[in-house]
């Protein structure tokens, strides 16, 4: 494991939106040929579908010396939560960072009533489903399309 210094998790605010925005870029960036354009674009997102997530999703992220590191977002409706956006910056994959903003969003989740907690993800993805299996999720047999790609669903149930 890599040493990480300082590195704080909290709540976005404002100000975080390009942090947030260049995060997820980065993360997803050498993924985005095997995206289609609308689902790299819903993945990265601009900046009114960032205002739109922030304004309806509990946004937190991963700050280290003033730069966003990492991000994730959650959301609660009917005591199920659901994941969105996890991204953490390439240079900093296996450092444990991506477990600890995990654990910090199924805290809030947990904290506001949420028992089970679901998110999706692509098959270019194979590394962060294998992630999220080594933490608990399982696949739920859904899969949906996304922009013409293969969506696939997985859950947890926190206890």
């Amino acid at each position: 494991m890599k040493n990480l210094g300082e590195i704080l998790i909290r709540p976005a605010e404002i100000g975080d939106e390009d942090g947030i925005l260049w995060c997820l870029a980065e993360a997803f960036g050498p993924y985005r040929t095997e995206y289609t354009s609308q689902a790299f674009a819903d993945t990265v997102l601009d900046p009114p579908a960032l205002a739109a997530r922030m304004q309806s999703m509990h946004v937190m992220v991963a700050s280290c010396a003033g730069e966003i590191v990492g991000t994730v977002a959650g959301s609660l409706a009917d005591g199920e939560g659901h994941l969105r956006g996890m991204a953490v910056l390439p240079k900093l994959c296996g450092t444990g960072l991506a477990g600890a903003l995990l654990k910090a969003i199924e805290f809030w989740l947990k904290d506001h009533g949420c028992r089970r907690v679901t998110l999706d993800t692509t098959l270019p993805l194979s590394a962060a489903m294998k992630f999220y299996e080594n933490h608990g999720y399982r696949k739920s047999g859904q899969v949906m399309d996304f922009f013409g790609m293969p969506l696939v669903e997985y859950v947890k149930e926190l206890f």
